[in-house]
């Protein structure tokens, strides 16, 4: 693992790790954390359990970043809409691991809020991965979900993976968001809720599987 460090284009200074394969890169990928009011970070579990996967067995060089605010990242927290620039600034940033390769981009949460609105305007996002996206945020206050008619016309691959009990994205409301995108994945995760507590490594290893066919298809 290697601390890095990037610049977005309003001049906040974001701190990151990144994780390398053992041979050459074939993708890159950039993940987001949970919400930042919330003890949000780079480094919960299911984050660290991503980048052993993407990394370790799918071959992908992958960044872990705090956003704005957050430990070591200059700035302050921007309500989820300050964070599309430290999204971008990532992406730019890990594609220079792997010019000219394809980029997925993994959210969890807040961090699935704030991808998905990046990728909605960001053709560099190859494939894109919602982890328990807020349907239903109650007190982790962010901006708006995007409208279906915007997701509508968003026709790359995206997994939407939400847990059986999960308050914040329930599986009947995750499936009818789902169904808003031209093609759109749905996992749901038995006997766990929106913290996946434990079952870690099977998230990530769905995730992994939804990475190599997403990849296989360009």
């Amino acid at each position: 693992m290697e601390a890095v460090r990037f610049t977005t284009d309003d001049g906040v200074r974001l701190e990151g790790e990144l994780r390398l394969p053992d041979g050459p890169p074939g993708a890159t990928a950039v993940l987001c954390h949970p919400h930042p009011k919330h003890g949000g970070s780079k480094d919960h579990p299911i984050l660290w359990a991503l980048r052993n996967e993407l990394a370790g067995t799918r071959g992908l060089a992958v960044l872990g970043f705090n956003f704005r605010g957050v430990m070591g990242s200059s700035g302050s927290y921007g309500g989820g809409r300050d964070e599309v620039r430290d999204v971008r600034a990532a992406i730019a940033w890990v594609r220079g691991q792997a010019p000219d390769r394809p980029t997925v981009v993994c959210g969890w949460s807040f961090g699935a809020s704030v991808a998905l609105r990046e990728a909605l305007d960001d053709d560099l996002v190859a494939a894109l991965a919602l982890i328990r996206m807020p349907l239903r945020p109650g007190d982790l206050t962010m901006p708006p979900i995007p409208v279906d008619g915007d997701l509508r016309w968003f026709r790359r691959p995206v997994l939407v993976l939400s847990g059986e009990h999960d308050v914040y994205s329930p599986p009947d409301d995750v499936r009818a968001f789902a169904g808003a995108f031209p093609s759109a994945t749905v996992r749901i995760v038995e006997g766990t809720d929106h913290y996946l507590w434990r079952r870690e490594r099977e998230a990530a290893a769905v995730v992994g599987e939804f990475v190599d066919g997403s990849l296989a298809q360009l």
